[in-house]
């Protein structure tokens, strides 16, 4: 049996921002997004998988690299997180010693309408 899209609104995941946040890290504004620096962002299916994570498992407003899960060497995924945050995908924020991160979904949304859906409903290959 092939394997059924998962769907999940993206604006279903937009959360609140908690009272006395850090600062965001620089991060491009919303007029600057460019499709094409998204979709190359997007292009890696770990960093793929970062966002549909964020998208369809958050249960927070914001999450740390350890809440994913992945295997990979800390210099890899902050690679991959940093990737993201300057393609304007995620927000991050510093938390002493640890970033968090969070989808840009109003952003995202805003600029390029349905992208956010794509993402949700992607299946990676098994």
């Amino acid at each position: 049996m092939p394997p059924t899209a998962r769907t999940a609104p993206a604006a279903d995941k937009v959360f609140p921002e908690p009272p006395g946040l850090p600062d965001p890290l620089p991060e491009p504004a919303v007029e600057d997004l460019r499709l094409e620096t998204v979709l190359a962002a997007l292009s890696d299916p770990l960093r793929l998988t970062i966002v549909q994570k964020l998208l369809l498992e958050s249960e927070q407003f914001d999450h740390p690299c350890g809440w994913f899960g992945f295997d990979r060497p800390k210099s890899s995924l902050t690679h991959h997180f940093k990737a993201l945050r300057e393609a304007g995908i995620t927000r991050q924020r510093q938390y002493g010693l640890e970033r968090r991160s969070h989808v840009r979904v109003d952003d995202l949304n805003t600029r390029f309408p349905g992208l956010l859906d794509l993402v949700t409903a992607w299946i990676p290959r098994a």
